[in-house]
């Protein structure tokens, strides 16, 4: 056999002559008919290569080994933070492998708990997932979202906790949704889209309205509160203020950071009041005493400070701040037992810090070691509030802290199958392309020779400020069994170094992002770490970009590519579903002349070139992924495939009954989990088992 002669048959695809012009510019785009997820002619390209994809992988010896041992280490008790809503505690646990967690109640933490809802019940493969959860103030009911196959479209549904009574009404044209329950239990302020066929298709993610919701009534009943029909893309969220006298409202366009803040008094039926219209910062209530109310803000700081605004003296001048801007980034705040609750970002990890209403600092909560809160619960009446906290060796611990004694104790510690003493992590900071320092963790077995030989799996985001803190990752245990390094480089464009550290990842300025990364896989190898024969690199979603175009970019550089869920079509992006709330991110092609010329230098789709040897590849996509639609994975695919000489794998695909990744199932994490390491020990020929 020659060089020459392909390994890999990949199945054929059709082109078709469809030419754009950008600005000037002509660009091929002959796989648009994949846009198309019903026309039998998708289905059979995707059933083409799904039959690819799983005669490779069932080929790997061990599959039945790494789901047992995938299986073993995910089976342990896992607890959400309990919430104290009324007189009982609320908490979600998933006994190990129980394909969805289960909504409990206790009336004390120490007395017997009762299930309010299983959602495993609800499906017999467990691809219903419940959502969201909101009580109402005294915790007698219960409004829950429910999703199926992984759509971000959600039916909220209530319930009775007293009685266990499911109400008649069903609300739909859900997404994303808040709900904001009086006080009285009458009812309550949600936001939903419009109902299909009300408006174009293209405008089914637009026009959002806010609705009241009167307890026991069916949803064609619902009245309408607040629209604005003249900015379409706003998108807003209600919520009631903890004293019950105020309806908020906040809002945004698309993922964007900045945005506003309205208000009325729930005494009258009055206009919403325009406290915040500027779009000029973010602008995150926390509470408020009266008149006062309370922000996170990043305005002229972009590492965050909280101010102060009395509404009845609403002007910019008269705003107070109490808690200035920091070297460290305010990740979150909170207000329990009449304290602000401030999470700060210290080099990516966690650090709690509690002040008085009028900025005073009152103390520190010392953390088991360096890692992050993954959950957090209190009211501003109790003297307790409770958190999760977990590291890359640390197991999702659920803590219990009294503002009294300042005691923090363990209320529920996992015990997983795994032996974290036989392994280490350790921060590193590298050097970026322009010099930047760029913060990586490693975890790995203790006694690591750094000659080259370690397979590295390389994961990171990057993007919508978003920031990637250490977490359990029960997912990487057996690449960490097996030998491997678990990287994570903390990617500018997240928010770990607060708005400067994100806008210096966006828009015109994304290639710092690939840089970053490209940056990390070169350092590893440096530092004996890796070699390129054993690194593989990982991401989702934006991180999916981040892979794919770092890939196209430096594709001497990777042993093998993991691209899930991906946005590679940069130019039409922002033309299917929620596409368009990320254009203040990324821009937008079509209608900025200026867009085009960045966007279009590293779009995947745009920049696969011929004659060149990819890295072996597997993209994954889900038929039901509503946020980033499975056509930018399938065009990138036959994209590869038809330019690849057939020498290395480049697989796509495209799981059934799932979306981007919301409400999950346990089992169908496991199976995704086990392919994906099959792909890895095969292409970057792991000595396993």
């Amino acid at each position: 056999m020659t060089v020459s002669d392909p390994i890999y048959q990949f199945p054929s695809a059709r082109k078709e002559p469809i030419i754009e012009n950008f600005h000037g510019t002509s660009v091929a785009d002959p796989y648009r008919w994949l846009e198309n997820p019903e026309s039998a002619d998708t289905q059979e390209f995707i059933a083409a290569q799904n039959a690819l994809t799983n005669a490779y992988l069932e080929g790997v010896p061990g599959l039945e080994k790494i789901k047992e041992r995938l299986t073993e280490v995910w089976n342990f008790p896992q607890y959400s933070v309990p919430s104290k809503k009324g007189n009982h505690y609320f908490f979600f646990k998933n006994t190990g492998l129980q394909n969805q967690a289960v909504l409990y109640s206790q009336e004390t933490l120490e007395s017997e708990s009762r299930v309010i809802i299983d959602p495993n019940t609800l499906s017999d493969d467990g691809t219903v997932a419940l959502i969201s959860t909101h009580f109402t103030k005294d915790g007698t009911l219960l409004a829950y979202t429910t999703s199926s196959s992984g759509s971000d479209w959600q039916e909220v549904r209530i319930l009775n906790l007293e009685t266990g009574a499911l109400y008649d009404e069903v609300l739909r044209w859900c997404k994303f949704t808040s709900v904001a329950w009086k006080h009285d239990n009458s009812g309550f302020f949600y936001d939903r889209q419009p109902e299909p066929g009300s408006v174009s298709a293209e405008d089914q993610n637009n026009f959002s309205r806010v609705y009241w919701h009167t307890l026991g009534t069916a949803q064609a009943q619902d009245t309408l509160v607040y629209e604005d029909s003249e900015n379409k893309q706003l998108r807003f969220k209600a919520f009631i203020t903890e004293d019950g006298n105020y309806l908020g409202m906040v809002a945004s366009v698309g993922t964007d950071t900045q945005n506003r803040f309205y208000y009325r008094s729930l005494a009258n039926d009055g206009p919403f009041i325009k406290l915040l219209d500027a779009a000029d910062a973010s602008y995150d209530f926390i509470d408020n005493q009266g008149t006062t109310f309370y922000f996170q803000t990043d305005l002229n700081a972009p590492n965050g400070r909280i101010l102060v605004m009395d509404i009845t003296n609403p002007e910019s001048q008269n705003w107070l701040e109490i808690i200035p801007e920091s070297p460290n980034t305010i990740s979150f705040v909170a207000t329990v037992a009449d304290q602000l609750v401030i999470a700060y970002l210290q080099d990516v990890h966690h650090l709690i810090k509690l002040y008085k209403f009028d900025g005073t600092a009152t103390g520190e909560i010392p953390l088991p070691t360096f890692g992050a809160i993954s959950g957090l619960s209190g009211r501003r009446e109790d003297q307790e509030m409770f958190l999760a906290f977990e590291s890359f060796l640390y197991p999702p611990t659920v803590f219990r802290y009294d503002f009294a004694s300042t005691a923090l104790t363990v209320l529920h510690a996992p015990e997983v199958k795994f032996k974290a003493e036989d392994f280490e992590t350790t921060q590193v900071f590298y050097p970026s392309k322009d010099g930047t320092r760029i913060p990586m963790y490693l975890t790995h077995k203790k006694g690591l020779k750094l000659d080259g030989s370690n397979p590295t799996f390389l994961y990171a985001y990057g993007g919508f400020d978003i920031s990637l803190l250490p977490a359990f990752w029960v997912s990487k245990i057996f690449w960490l069994e097996i030998g491997g390094v678990f990287a994570i480089p903390n990617l500018r464009g997240g928010g770990e170094y607060g708005q400067e550290w994100h806008q210096a990842g966006m828009l015109e300025k994304k290639q710092n992002v690939f840089d970053d990364y490209i940056a990390a896989a070169e350092w590893l190898i440096e530092k004996g770490y890796t070699s390129t024969e054993k690194l593989a690199i990982n991401g989702r979603s934006n991180g999916g970009l981040l892979v794919a175009a770092c890939m196209l970019q430096r594709p001497d550089l990777y042993g093998a590519v993991l691209c899930q869920v991906p946005v590679t079509d940069m130019l039409r992006f922002q033309k299917f579903t929620v596409g368009r709330f990320w254009t203040g991110e990324f821009g937008n092609a079509e209608e900025n002349a200026e867009h085009f010329s960045f966007i279009y230098k590293y779009s995947p789709l745009h920049n696969v070139k011929e004659g060149v040897n990819y890295p072996p590849v597997m993209i994954t996509t889900a038929e039901v992924d509503d946020r980033v639609v499975p056509a930018h994975a399938m065009k990138f695919a036959a994209t590869l495939q038809a330019t690849a000489d057939g020498q290395h794998p480049i697989f796509l695909r495209v799981e059934t009954k799932a979306g981007h990744g919301l409400g999950k199932p346990t089992s169908k994490i496991i199976e995704e989990l086990v392919e994906t390491y099959a792909f890895l020990i095969k292409t970057l020929r792991i000595d396993y088992p």
